[in-house]
């Protein structure tokens, strides 16, 4: 790349001091949401995980949520992804499938101990972050057993086959 084509905000580019690592994704046990089952997948350092007090809290949350109708637009089939993003952050992704073929998403956040429970997370601008690295390898697998699914039959056994085809593995 020559120097006319650098980016300028340096928040957009890789820093050179960057060290990736690997993640490791941990399958959950399945959550029932209003009219919505969605998969459950851990992601954290492998020697990190995450706690199992904050994956109670995150399906705690999830579940008032839902018993307050806040999460009605979710599909009949998706999944979930609790990434711990260092020491005490934690993303909590809420995706599933509508229109067939579409992956719709809600974002969810808890930043350190101060924060008690998880919120909203809300985008700066029009143009904002989707899936990290890590998260991919997540997507990747559920992109994969969707469209398993939309080639099936599509009946209940289709569907418990979605449900159970987990992934664990390195991410």
């Amino acid at each position: 790349m020559t120097a006319s084509h650098t980016v300028k905000n340096e928040t957009q580019e890789t820093a050179a001091n960057y060290s990736h690592y690997g993640k490791f994704i941990e399958p959950g046990e399945s959550i029932e949401l209003s009219n919505s089952t969605l998969k459950w997948h851990n992601l954290a350092k492998k020697d990190e995980p995450v706690p199992g007090d904050i994956y109670e809290l995150a399906r705690g949350f999830l579940e008032k949520e839902s018993g307050a109708g806040n999460l009605s637009e979710l599909g009949e089939l998706g999944f979930i992804i609790l990434h711990r993003c260092g020491h005490d952050f934690y993303f909590l992704l809420v995706s599933s499938w509508r229109n067939d073929n579409e992956l719709w998403e809600s974002v969810f956040a808890k930043n350190g101990a101060a924060q008690t429970d998880f919120e909203p997370f809300t985008f700066a601008g029009l143009h904002r972050g989707t899936f990290c690295v890590w998260e991919l390898a997540a997507v990747w697998h559920e992109q994969q057993a969707w469209r398993r699914y939309l080639l099936s039959a599509k009946d209940n056994a289709a569907k418990c086959d979605y449900l159970q085809d987990q992934y664990r593995g390195e991410a």
